[in-house]
C-alpha cells in the first residue's frame, strides 16, 4: 500500500503510471488514497483525484473500485461540499454512457462491413467453421464481445449511483435524473429484466427510506418538492413500463404511485393524474378487467372535461364514446355467482383494491357485486351526462342494447353500428396525455354483448330454434363461438338453454323444478294474491280485548318507554364517559411514553456522542503511537543498516523491544551519529584549510606571470585598434569633403526655394494671426457684456430684497406700536373704568347715609321703615357702570348709537376737563324715586343708566328730569 503526504504526489504518481501503461497501478494508487483514513477532508485536489479515478475505473470497466470509491467521496462530502458528489457522479455517467454509445456505433460499423454481395466468398474457412459450430451470426457475435460488456457496466453505474444516492436529502434531484436515464436506457434498448430490477430496486429504497426514519440526511416526502420529483420518478416509470408492455409491472407502478399518493396525502396535478388514468384503461384492457377499464375511462373524461381547457368537442365526444363503448362492452352477469364463501371474500377485496386504485369511495359493508357493477356504471353514465356527449352512432348502440326488446333482428341492426364504429377514432389534439382513441378495439366485445342480448330475448319468447336459423341471425360468429359463449352465460346462470345436436335444435329455458325460473314461483303468487286481497278489500281494525281489560296499559306502556330512553341515555352517557377517560389515559399514556422515548433518545444520543467522541480520541492517540512508533523503527532500522554495513552487531538483535525502548534507541544513536558527524567534518574543515593554503602558495608566481602576460598582448591590441581607428576616420572624411563640394552647386536653388516657404508660411501665420487676434476680441467683447448685464442684474435683486426686507421691518414695527397703543389704551380705559366705579360706589354710600338720615327726621323714630323691595341700589349702578364701557369702546364702529358725554370727551382726546363733582339734590331726587317703583321704568329704558351715570357725573343736567318723575308726597 502506498503512502502519499499530499494528495498532489499521488495524482502526479498516478499521471505517470498512465503514461508508461501502468492503469492498474495508477488505479491502486488512487485507490488507497481515497481509501485511507488521512484523505477525510475535502479539498479541490481531492475532486481532481476523483475525477481522475472514475475515468480509469470507466476505461478498465472497473465497477466495484468506482463503487468503493464514490463512497468514500461521498463520506467526505456529505457536510461540505456535496456539489463535488453530483459533479463526480454526473462524470461517471457521461464517460459510461459515451463508452456504451461507442461500443454500439462500433459493432453497428462492424456489422456494415460485413454487409457484403458474397458472403461465402469473403469468409474465410475459420469463419465459416466457427459460425456453423456456434450457430451465432455476426451481428450477435459482435454485439456479445463489444457491446454487452459496456452494457452491463452502464447497469452497473446506475445501480451504484442510485445505492449510493438512496438516503440523500440534498441530492434528490440527482437521485431522479438517474432513475430517469435508467428508464431510457431500458426503453431504449428494449432491457426488460433490467427494467424490473430497477423497479424493484426504486421500489425497495422507498420502503427502506419510510423504515428507517431516524436516518440521518434522510428525504423529508412532507416537503413539496420531494413529493414532485418521487411522483414524477413514479409516472415515468409507469410510462416506460406500458412502452416496454410489461403490464404486470405497469400494474405494480400504479400501486406504487396510489401508495405514494396515500403516504404524501397530497393529490397530484390534474395532468400526472390524466396519465395515471390513461394507462389504467391500457392496463385493465389488456387484463381483461372490461369493468375497471370502464371506470379508469370514466374518470379520465372527468378530468379532461373539468381541467383540460383546450378540449376540443371532437376530442370530448371521441372520450365520451370510449367511455360508453367501455361499459357496454362489460359482461352483462357476474361470474362468482357460485362462487365459494373465500372465493367472494377474495373478489370483495380485489374490488375494495380496484376502487381504491381508480379513485371510488365506495363502503365495505357492501356485497362485492355491489360496489363495482355494470348496472351502477351504465346508471352513473346516464345520470353524469356522459351519453349526451358521444356520437350518434354509440347513442345508437346504446339504446339497441340497453333498451330496446328486438328478439329477431338485434344483430342485423347492431351490425352496421359496429361497422361506422370501427372507422371512428384518431389522434387527439387537444389531450397530449392521450395520444390516440380507437374505439375498433371495442367491436369484438360489443359483439359478444350483442349476441348475449340477443340469446337472453330469444329465451324469454322462443322455447326452440333451429340452429342453421340461429346463425343466420348471428352474423357475428361461428355456431361455434356462439355455442361457446353460450355455455359461459349458462355457466353464470345467465341464461338458460340447452343444444341439441342430434336433433339441430337449441332448447331454451329449464321446465324442472329445479331450476331457477320455477324455485319460487308459488310464494311470489301467494304473495301477490295476498296484496291483492288487502287492495280489495281493507281489513276492520277492532278494539282490543287486552286494551279493556287493561284501560291504563298505554299510559303504562308509554312511561315504560320513556324509562327506558332516560336509562338508555344514561347508559350511552356513561360510555361516552367511560370512552373519554380511556381516551385521555391513552393520550396521557401516551404523552408520558414520547416524554421517556425522548429522554431515552436524548441520552442515547448523549451516550453514542460521548462514545464517538472517545472513539475519536482513542483513534487519534492510536495514530499518534503508530505514527511515532512507524518513525522510530524506521529510524532504527536505518541504524541497524548503518551498523550492518560497518560490520558492527545489531543493536538489540532478536529482543523484543518496546516503544519507549525504540524511541530511547532512535535518539541515542541519531546523538551518536550527530557527533561522529561533527568530528568529521571539523577533520575535514582542517584538511581542507590546509590544501587551500597549499595552493594558494604554489598558485601565486604563476599568477603573476599570466598578469604580466596578458598586459602585453593588451598593449600590442590597442595599438593595433587604434590604428584602425585613424585609418577609418580619414577614410570618413575625405568622403564628406567630396560629398560637400558635390551638394554645393545646388545651394543657390535651395535658398529660393526656403526663401518661397517662408515667405508663403509667414503671410499664412500673419492672416491666421489677425483672424484669432479678431476672435479673442469678440470674445472678449461678449463677456464683457455678459458680466455688465450680470451685475446689473445682481444689483437689482439685491436692491429688491433690500426693500422688501425694510418693508416687512417697518410693517412688523408698525404693527408692533399699533399692539403696544391697544395696550396702553384698554390699561388707561380700565383705570378710568375703576376710578369712576369707585366714585359711584362713594356717592352711593353717601346717598345711602343721607336718605336714613332724612327718613330718622321726617318720619320719626318710632315707625318702622320698611326695607326697599328691590335690590341694592350699588348695583344698578355698576351695572349702568358695566354697560357703559362697551359702548365706549364701540363707539367708534357704531356711529349711530348713543354715547354719552364724559365717553364723547374721552375719546376726543386725553386733554378734556374732568367732570364736575355730582350734586347732591340730584342724587336725593333719585332717592326719592325708589318709592314710586322704578324697577319697571330701569327695565323697559335701556338708556336709563347711562342718563343717571351722565346725571350722577354731570351735575344739575339731570334735575329737571329726576325731579318730574317723582311721585308728590301731598
Amino acid at each position: 500500500m502506498s503512502t502519499f503526504v499530499k494528495p498532489e504526489n499521488a495524482l502526479k504518481r498516478a499521471e505517470e503510471l498512465i503514461n508508461v501503461g501502468q492503469k492498474q497501478d495508477a488505479l491502486q494508487a488512487l485507490h488507497d488514497l481515497i481509501t485511507s483514513k488521512r484523505s477525510r477532508a475535502w479539498q479541490k485536489t481531492l475532486e481532481r483525484i476523483m475525477f481522475k479515478y472514475i475515468e480509469l475505473c470507466v476505461d478498465m470497466r472497473r465497477g466495484r473500485f468506482a463503487k468503493d470509491g464514490l463512497i468514500q467521496y461521498r463520506i467526505v462530502c456529505q457536510q461540505v461540499n456535496v456539489t463535488s458528489l453530483e459533479e463526480v457522479i454526473k462524470h461517471f455517467m457521461h464517460l459510461s454512457t459515451e463508452k456504451a454509445e461507442q461500443a454500439r456505433s462500433q459493432a453497428q460499423a462492424l456489422e456494415e462491413a460485413l454487409d457484403v454481395d458474397d458472403l461465402e466468398a469473403d469468409k474465410r474457412p475459420e469463419d465459416l467453421m466457427l459460425s456453423y459450430v456456434s450457430g451465432e451470426k455476426g451481428k450477435d457475435r459482435s454485439d456479445r464481445e463489444l457491446v454487452t460488456p459496456w452494457f452491463k457496466f452502464l447497469w452497473e453505474t446506475y445501480r451504484t449511483v442510485l445505492e449510493i444516492l438512496r438516503n440523500n436529502s440534498k441530492l434528490e434531484a440527482l437521485y431522479a435524473m438517474t432513475a430517469h436515464r435508467a428508464f431510457q436506457f431500458c426503453k431504449q434498448y428494449k432491457r426488460t429484466t433490467e427494467f424490473r430490477r430497477l423497479c424493484e430496486i426504486i421500489r425497495n429504497h422507498l420502503a427502506n427510506l419510510n423504515k428507517y426514519r431516524d436516518q440521518r440526511d434522510r428525504p423529508d416526502l412532507s416537503a413539496p418538492e420531494s413529493q414532485q420529483l418521487y411522483l414524477d420518478t413514479r409516472f415515468e416509470q409507469l410510462k416506460i413500463a406500458t412502452e416496454l408492455e410489461l403490464w404486470q409491472e405497469a400494474f405494480r407502478s400504479v400501486e406504487d404511485i396510489h401508495g405514494l399518493m396515500c403516504m404524501v396525502k397530497k393529490t397530484p396535478k390534474a395532468s400526472l393524474m390524466v396519465v395515471y388514468y390513461a394507462k389504467l384503461t391500457e392496463i385493465f384492457w389488456i387484463s381483461s378487467s372490461h369493468l375497471y377499464h370502464a371506470y379508469a375511462w370514466l374518470k379520465l373524461f372527468n378530468l379532461q372535461k373539468s381541467f383540460n381547457k383546450n378540449l376540443s368537442q371532437k376530442d370530448l365526444q371521441l372520450i365520451a364514446s370510449s367511455v360508453v363503448l367501455a361499459a357496454l362492452s362489460v359482461a352483462p352477469y357476474e361470474r362468482t355467482r357460485h362462487a365459494s364463501h373465500m372465493e367472494l371474500e377474495n373478489e370483495k377485496e380485489r374490488n375494495l383494491r380496484m376502487a381504491d386504485l381508480i379513485g371510488f369511495n365506495v363502503d365495505p359493508k357492501l356485497e362485492g357485486r355491489e360496489m363495482l357493477s355494470r348496472s351502477s356504471l351504465v346508471s352513473e353514465l346516464v345520470a353524469k351526462g356522459v351519453l349526451n356527449f358521444a356520437t350518434p352512432e354509440v347513442k345508437d348502440l346504446y339504446h339497441l342494447l340497453e333498451h330496446e326488446f328486438l328478439p329477431l333482428d338485434l344483430a342485423m341492426k347492431v351490425q352496421p353500428l359496429l361497422v361506422k364504429i370501427s372507422k371512428l377514432g384518431g389522434k387527439l389534439a387537444s389531450a397530449s396525455s392521450v395520444p390516440e382513441v380507437q374505439l375498433a378495439q371495442y367491436v369484438s366485445s360489443l359483439e359478444r354483448i350483442a349476441t348475449l342480448r340477443l340469446l337472453k330475448q330469444m329465451s324469454q319468447v322462443y322455447q326452440t330454434m333451429k340452429i342453421e336459423k340461429l346463425s343466420q341471425m348471428i352474423p357475428f360468429f361461428d355456431f361455434l363461438v356462439v355455442e361457446k359463449i353460450s355455455v359461459d352465460a349458462v355457466k353464470h346462470s345467465f341464461i338458460s338453454l340447452k343444444v341439441d345436436h342430434a336433433k339441430g335444435v337449441v332448447l331454451f329455458g329449464n321446465q324442472g323444478l329445479e331450476s331457477d325460473a320455477l324455485q319460487n314461483h308459488l310464494a311470489l303468487l301467494a304473495e301477490n294474491l295476498n296484496k291483492a286481497m288487502a287492495m280489495i278489500y281493507a281489513p276492520v281494525k277492532k278494539g282490543s280485548k287486552l286494551g279493556e281489560m287493561l284501560p291504563g296499559l298505554a299510559e303504562t306502556i308509554d312511561k315504560e318507554h320513556k324509562r327506558l330512553l332516560a336509562r338508555k341515555s344514561i347508559i350511552e352517557k356513561r360510555k361516552e364517559e367511560h370512552e373519554r377517560q380511556l381516551l385521555e389515559m391513552e393520550r396521557e399514556e401516551e404523552s408520558r411514553r414520547l416524554k421517556l422515548q425522548k429522554i431515552t433518545e436524548e441520552a442515547e444520543q448523549k451516550r453514542l456522542a460521548s462514545e464517538y467522541e472517545q472513539r475519536k480520541n482513542q483513534r487519534i492517540l492510536k495514530e499518534i503511537e503508530e505514527r511515532e512508533l512507524e518513525e522510530a523503527q524506521a529510524l532504527l532500522q536505518e541504524a541497524e543498516k548503518r551498523s550492518k554495513k560497518k560490520g558492527k552487531k545489531p543493536i538489540l538483535e532478536g529482543e523484543k523491544v518496546t516503544k519507549e525502548t525504540l524511541m530511547e534507541l532512535a535518539r541515542s544513536e541519531q546523538l551518536r551519529e550527530r557527533q561522529e558527524m561533527e568530528k568529521k567534518l571539523q577533520k575535514l574543515a582542517k584538511t581542507m584549510d590546509y590544501l587551500e593554503r597549499a595552493k594558494r602558495e604554489e598558485a601565486a608566481p604563476l599568477i603573476e606571470a599570466a598578469f604580466q602576460q596578458r598586459l602585453v598582448e593588451e598593449r600590442v591590441l590597442h595599438e593595433h585598434e587604434q590604428q584602425q581607428e585613424i585609418e577609418l576616420s580619414r577614410q570618413r572624411h575625405d568622403g564628406d569633403l567630396r560629398e560637400k563640394n558635390r551638394l554645393a552647386r545646388m545651394l543657390e536653388n535651395k535658398v529660393i526655394f526656403q526663401e518661397r516657404v517662408m515667405s508663403r508660411r509667414q503671410a499664412e501665420y500673419d492672416r491666421l494671426r489677425a483672424q484669432s487676434e479678431e476672435q479673442v476680441r469678440q470674445e472678449l467683447q461678449a463677456r464683457k457684456q455678459q458680466r455688465e448685464a450680470k451685475r446689473k442684474k445682481l444689483f437689482f435683486l439685491s436692491e429688491e430684497e433690500k426693500r422688501r426686507q425694510r418693508l416687512l421691518e417697518e410693517e412688523e414695527a408698525r404693527r408692533r406700536e399699533e399692539a403696544e397703543r391697544r395696550c396702553k389704551e384698554e390699561a388707561e380705559r380700565k383705570a378710568k373704568l375703576d376710578e369712576i366705579a369707585e366714585k359711584q360706589r362713594q356717592r352711593e354710600r353717601e346717598l345711602e347715609e343721607k336718605e336714613k338720615q332724612w327718613k330718622e327726621t321726617i318720619l320719626g323714630p318710632s315707625r318702622p321703615v320698611e326695607p326697599f323691595p328691590a335690590s341694592n341700589p350699588v348695583e344698578p349702578v355698576a351695572a349702568a357702570a358695566a354697560a357703559a364701557a362697551p359702548a365706549a369702546a364701540t363707539a367708534p364702529a357704531n356711529p349711530g348709537r348713543y354715547v354719552p358725554k364724559f365717553l364723547r370727551e374721552r375719546t376726543e382726546g386725553p386733554g378734556a376737563a374732568p367732570p364736575p363733582e355730582a350734586d347732591r339734590w340730584g342724587g336725593r331726587g333719585r332717592q326719592d324715586d325708589r318709592f314710586s317703583q322704578p324697577s319697571d321704568r330701569w327695565r323697559n329704558d335701556e338708556r336709563r343708566p347711562s342718563a343717571f351715570g351722565s346725571g350722577g357725573s354731570g351735575g344739575g343736567g339731570s334735575r329737571s328730569t329726576w325731579s318730574s318723575s317723582r311721585p308728590s308726597r301731598g
